[in-house]
C-alpha cells in the first residue's frame, strides 16, 4: 500500500460542503470532492469524464491540520445591469491555513501518475475556488506505508511564524473511516458536470491532538535573526 501526499498551502483556502445561495462557506480542512477536483484538474479530466472521476473516487483520503488559519468572510454585492436590487453574498475563506492531505491506493502507478500531473498540471490548479491557487512545494511524492502511518510521520509543515509562536502543537487527522460511524461528509463527487453536479456522502474518522510535534526538535533553533544571511 502506496500514499502520495501534498502539501496545501496558500494566502486563501476556501471548500466547499453545502455552499448554497448567499452563503459559500469552508470547511475547516480540505474536503474530498476539492482534493479531487485539483487531481482532476492536474490529468486534464474533463468535468463530464465520470467513468475517470470513479477512479479517483476510491481512492482512500485523509487530512492532516498543520497549521488551521482564520476564518475570514468576503462581503460580496453585485448588481445586474439594468436592474434596481443589489445581489448579496457571503464568502468564507481559511487564511494562511497549512494541510498534508494524501490519497491511499495498491495502485502505484496511479498515484505515479498523479504525482507527475501536480508537477506538470494540464489546467491550473486552485485550493477549492479559482481565486485560491496553491503556493510552493504541492506534491510531497509517494510513501510507501499506508495513509495514516504516511500523515503521522510527515514532517511538521506549518509555517516557521506559526512554529515558533506555537512551539509545540498536537495535530488533528481527518480520515476516510473503513467502517462506518458517526461522522459523515457529503463530498464524495459523483459528477462534477456544471450542469448536474452530484456528491454523496462518506464516512470519516475525526482524530484530535493524535501528532505530536516540536519546532525546535524539526527545525532546531527557530529564533528569527534578520541577519542571518550576511
Amino acid at each position: 500500500m502506496s500514499t502520495l501526499l501534498m502539501r496545501l498551502a496558500a494566502p486563501l483556502q476556501s471548500w466547499g460542503l453545502e455552499d448554497k445561495f448567499e452563503r459559500r462557506g469552508t470547511s475547516r480542512e480540505p474536503t474530498k470532492s476539492g482534493v479531487l477536483g485539483l487531481l482532476a484538474s492536474a490529468l486534464g479530466i474533463s468535468r463530464d469524464n465520470t467513468a475517470a472521476l470513479n477512479n479517483l473516487c476510491a481512492l482512500r483520503f485523509g487530512v492532516r491540520i498543520d497549521q488551521p488559519g482564520q476564518l475570514m468572510r468576503d462581503f460580496h454585492t453585485a448588481r445586474v445591469l439594468g436592474e434596481k436590487n443589489s445581489y448579496i453574498s457571503n464568502r468564507y475563506y481559511l487564511c494562511d491555513a497549512v494541510f498534508i492531505a494524501g490519497v491511499e491506493s495498491e495502485d502505484e502507478n496511479l498515484l505515479r501518475s498523479l504525482d507527475q500531473a501536480l508537477k506538470n498540471p494540464v489546467f491550473p490548479l486552485f485550493l477549492g475556488r479559482r481565486s485560491c491557487p496553491p503556493e510552493g512545494e504541492l506534491s510531497l511524492g509517494l510513501k510507501d506505508a499506508p495513509l495514516e502511518t504516511a500523515l503521522r510521520s510527515e514532517a511538521w509543515r506549518a509555517g516557521e511564524a506559526y512554529k515558533r509562536r506555537e512551539k509545540k502543537a498536537t495535530l488533528t487527522l481527518v480520515l476516510d473511516a473503513e467502517e462506518p460511524g458517526i461522522l459523515r461528509r457529503r463530498d464524495i463527487p459523483l459528477s462534477f458536470s456544471q450542469a448536474h453536479r452530484k456528491h454523496t456522502f462518506r464516512y470519516v474518522d475525526d482524530i484530535p491532538n493524535t501528532v505530536p510535534v516540536d519546532a525546535e526538535a524539526i527545525s532546531g533553533n527557530t529564533r528569527h535573526d534578520p541577519f542571518i544571511n550576511l
